[in-house]
Order: structure tokens, then sequence, then C-alpha cells
């Protein structure tokens, strides 16, 4: 199939290299010129393991190009993928629909004939409608433009494997005379050849279906948060107590890892914009939980914050503390909403020589806190530390030898804020380790 793909950020560059990965042809497209110069060069402005090699297969084979040009998109295909940012709007917790009904006022006018555009970006539930109504404004004599969802899933990190083999499909349509459906499995027809759970639902409740995922993974995460904070006050110790819960299948233990919490640019901003458009939809007091959810989340970073100034004897002046990670997860070189970041901004603020070092969001971190101190390898960063903070759960910091480490530091002080290291290992040599939700 032709297809577009309006958008080239992190969901849009993703979707596109895998849509032609799939055998499609794909034209990305995007007003940032800069963008779309690097991508037609086979270089990915973001990290996201496996997706540099798909990107330069398929600008090689000529499945797959890019362009800023509109005109160009509406003639190239007539279906069409919206996967722009929604990001948290100035001064609210609501979504800033701004660059969505972009795509819509620039892309519909310029159309002829019968187009789908299929929604991919997290939008607060009753987007699609006023999407239909605003294209059906703009649409010329003798063109009909269908608005259908399409939500994304990805995990960063992930991203290529759950574009070519998603764990589901959703989609959301209009009913009555629509064609989204039939488009839709041909676009999937390798994942569904290989029973991908495809569901077809109204537009509403694809809208709801992302953010009602985020939130529920967001809740069970500030859920054992909660829980450690009362492990830590009666001396129990978080990691078993969800190894132990885990068990149950009814709860699983996938995301009952305690620590410093969640960020990143999905689950923050998708909770809190759940909670704005209950609000406006009268039902606010459905979701008022969330606002504990977020509040616990916060909570974490505080709290990372107090344990290394106690290590510190109480006052961080003058101390010299490593963190170890920018990104708010491993494999990902986004630092918005990080905890990492955050801690580590806090720490220098109170008075600590901050050094970090993280393998791959070096460069976005220095964007966010140009002062801190960020250090070219992890053996320079490490070097006279007085305490040690492990911010992000990347394998080069999970398999750190104890013993060599601990001839850089200047104190052998570290604190596991995502309770990933074997602390029998640590506390062998002569470390003391410290981690949320434990008393080791």
């Amino acid at each position: 199939m032709h297809m577009t793909v309006i958008g080239t950020g992190y969901l849009g560059a993703t979707h596109s290299a895998c849509m032609a990965e799939l055998g499609h042809e794909v034209l990305g497209v995007d007003v940032d010129s800069a963008k779309i110069d690097s991508l037609k060069s086979g270089v990915v402005p973001f990290f996201e393991p496996g997706l540099p090699e798909v990107l330069n297969r398929n600008l090689e084979s000529g499945r797959l190009n890019f362009t800023t040009d509109y005109g160009e998109a509406a003639e190239f295909a007539n279906v069409h993928f919206l996967g722009v940012g929604t990001p948290q709007r100035r001064g609210s917790y609501a979504a800033d629909l701004t660059f969505v009904r972009a795509v819509i006022e620039d892309l519909v006018p310029l159309m002829k004939g019968n187009h789908t555009i299929f929604g991919k970006s997290t939008v607060p539930v009753g987007t699609a409608a006023q999407l239909q109504e605003l294209a059906d404004s703009l649409a010329g004599p003798d063109t009909n433009v269908e608005i259908a969802w399409n939500p994304e899933f990805l995990r960063e990190g992930y991203a290529v494997t759950d574009t070519i083999t998603p764990d589901r499909i959703v989609l959301g349509v209009n009913g009555g005379d629509s064609r989204a459906e039939e488009i839709a499995r041909e676009v999937y027809a390798i994942p569904l050849s290989q029973e991908t759970p495809f569901l077809v639902t109204d537009l509403p409740t694809a809208e709801l279906v992302k953010v009602s995922a985020n939130a529920f993974l967001a809740t069970k995460i500030s859920f054992i948060n909660a829980v450690s904070e009362v492990c830590e006050a009666a001396g129990g110790d978080v990691t078993a107590l969800a190894d132990a819960i885990g068990y149950d299948d009814r709860i699983g233990r996938k995301f009952l890892g305690a620590g410093l919490g969640f960020g990143g640019g999905c689950l923050p901003k998708d909770i809190r914009a759940f909670m704005a458009r209950a609000g406006e939809l009268g039902a606010d007091r459905a979701l008022t939980f969330l606002r504990e959810v977020d509040a616990v989340n916060m909570r974490r970073r505080e709290r990372a914050v107090q344990l290394t100034r106690k290590l510190c004897g109480g006052d961080l002046l003058g101390h010299r503390v490593t963190v170890l990670g920018a990104a708010f997860k491993p494999n990902s070189d986004d630092v918005r909403d990080s905890p990492a970041l955050s801690v580590a901004g806090s720490l220098s603020l109170a008075g600590a020589e901050v050094s970090v070092y993280d393998p791959q969001a070096m460069d976005n971190a220095r964007k966010v806190f140009p002062t801190l101190n960020y250090s070219p390898t992890v053996e320079d960063a490490l070097t006279g530390a007085d305490v040690v903070v492990l911010a992000t759960e990347w394998q080069q910091f999970r398999d750190l030898d104890p013993a060599t480490t601990g001839e850089l530091v200047r104190r052998r002080v570290i604190i596991d804020g995502r309770n990933v290291l074997p602390v029998d290992q640590w506390q062998a040599a002569g470390w003391d380790i410290q981690a949320l939700g434990r008393n080791l």
C-alpha cells in the first residue's frame, strides 16, 4: 500500500520505517526540515535500538522517503497515519492538541477523492469526533475524509518489535459506511496473519484504551512504591514482598519494581491529561486516585535526595555525588520527566557537586540541566565520589564490578535507586549499599 505518516518524532519515525519494513510504500511528513533531512540521510535523531537498521534498509530499497510538503503527501496516498505530539498544555493538566488540529487544517484542503486518516497520537476522548467535524468542514467537493483511531502501544527500547509484531491492534471507527477496518486489515496483514488480536471498537473506546493502559501501569508502579514507604518504616523488604505477591497471576510481577518511579513522555503526561478530560466530562471523581498515583511517584525522587543527604552526614554541600543515569529508562535517550535527571538536579541545587553519566542521554540531559557535570565515561564519573546513586538501570551499571568500582570512589556508599544490584556482592566488597523500600 501507499501511505503517509504525519509527524516524524519518536512515534512517527518508528511507524514510518516499520510500515516500510512490512512492505508498504511510505512517505514520512514533518514541518521540521532538519528532522526530515536527518531521516532522509539515514540518521535517527533519537536513540532506539534496531531502528537505524530498519530505516536505512528501507531508504535503500526505495520503499521509504520523507518530505515537508503536505501537497506531496496528499497526492502520494489515500491512507494517512497521524503521529504528532500531544504535550501537556502550559498551565494545565490537559493535552495540547495544537499539532493534531494543524495536521487536519493543513492536509485536508489539499486532498481529493476518498482518504482515511488513522490517528495514532494519544489524545483526550472525543478528539476523533472533533477532528471528523473539522475535516468535513475543510474537505473540498467530491472529497471524503474518514477519521479512525489506531492507538500506539510502543515501549521505548522495544518500539521496532512492538510495531512489527504488536501484542494487539486496536481500531476505533465511526460506524456506518466505514472503510477503515478493511484498510487497516490490509495495512497490518502480516501481523494479523500471525494471529495478533485485532479489536474493532467505537471511537471513544479506542481513544480511551491507551490512556487507560498507561494509567493502570502508573498505578501499579506507584502502588509498590507506596508499599515501599511502609516497608522502610516497618523494616520490611519491598523486593521480597513484590516477588511474593507477583506469584499471584491476578497481580503478576511486571511493573512491581520499587524505586525512583516512572517518568518519560507518556505516563506522567497521559495520567494528568486523563484526569483533566474526566473533569471536563463531569466524571472527575472517577479518577481522583490518579492524583495520589502522581504524588507517590514524585515522592520517590524526594526520598532519594533525602537518603543521599543523610549518607553525607546531613549536609550535601561540599560532597561529590555520582548519578548513574539520565534517561528515564534504559535503552533510551529520553530525559522527559526523568526521575534520574530530577534527582541529579535536586542534589546539585542542594549544594552537592554532581557528576552524571549515561550511555545515551548525555546530550539531551545537557539541554535540560546545563549546569551539571557530565562525565565522558562511567569511570570518570565515579572517581572521587562520596555517594553513588544508581538512577537508571542500564545493563552497564548493573554489571559494574563492586571491587573495581570501589577503587575509584572516595567512599564506598551507593544507593540502588532501582533495586537491581546484587546486594550480597556489593556488601562483600565493603560497600554500604542502600535501597528504596529496603532496610539493608
